[in-house]
């Protein structure tokens, strides 16, 4: 009878066990992380709610970025790339982007869902050889950098690169307006003053819409 018990018990344990999701298997990938970069023109001022990623393997990851972001060098018109980067630790390759944030010189909330096209990811991991200024020789580099940048009016551009081997563009995309408003982390809607020299531009200048 005790050998009956013990038998029962072993195959239960075991049936526990199989029934346990197991982890997913890392990334695997040539480098230890992609990175996210996050811009906006200058005096457009933003605050980023949060930056959310499905990889290719089909899992989510939520606030992988968020916060403020980088500025270029005039109002009107995109930089090509950069911006605030962030590291992207044991995720895969993007398949999809959710991005939701404040554009505080109108002010307006937006959001927007980006499907990232398979050949974005085959850039990513293949490799490229150029002459790095800062290293003074030719290195082998992978475009492992998406940067976004947010601009009035909803719209997103989305670029892939890394700095020596410069950048591509993946698209230009249009969000919708946030109905709920600004700031979903339950500390009620918010939306900051604008920095004195973007409000006195706006003041002065208005908002170029048209020019992104």
């Amino acid at each position: 009878m005790k050998r009956l018990s013990l038998i029962t018990g072993l195959l239960l344990s075991l049936c526990a066990c199989a029934s346990e999701p197991r982890p997913p298997a890392p990334p695997n990938l040539p480098y230890d992380s992609w990175y996210v970069g996050l811009a906006a023109p200058l005096f457009m001022e933003v605050w980023v709610e949060t930056l959310d990623v499905l990889d290719q393997r089909g899992l989510a990851f939520f606030r992988v970025h968020g916060g403020v972001v980088s500025y270029t060098g005039q109002p009107e018109g995109w930089h090509k790339g950069g911006g605030a980067t962030k590291p992207v630790n044991n995720v895969d390759l993007p398949e999809r982007l959710f991005l939701r944030w404040q554009s505080l010189v109108e002010p307006q909330a937006y959001k927007i869902r980006i499907t990232i096209p398979q050949w974005v990811r085959d850039e990513m991991v293949k490799p490229e050889r150029a002459f790095c200024i800062a290293d003074q020789k030719e290195v082998t580099l992978y475009r492992n950098r998406v940067n976004l940048g947010m601009a009035p009016g909803g719209i997103v551009k989305v670029w892939v690169g890394s700095g020596c081997l410069g950048y591509k563009e993946v698209g230009r995309f249009q969000a919708e307006v946030e109905p709920r408003g600004p700031y979903l982390n339950g500390k009620d809607i918010y939306y900051r003053a604008l920095k004195p020299e973007a409000q006195l531009y706006i003041d002065q200048h208005g908002i170029p819409y048209g020019s992104w």
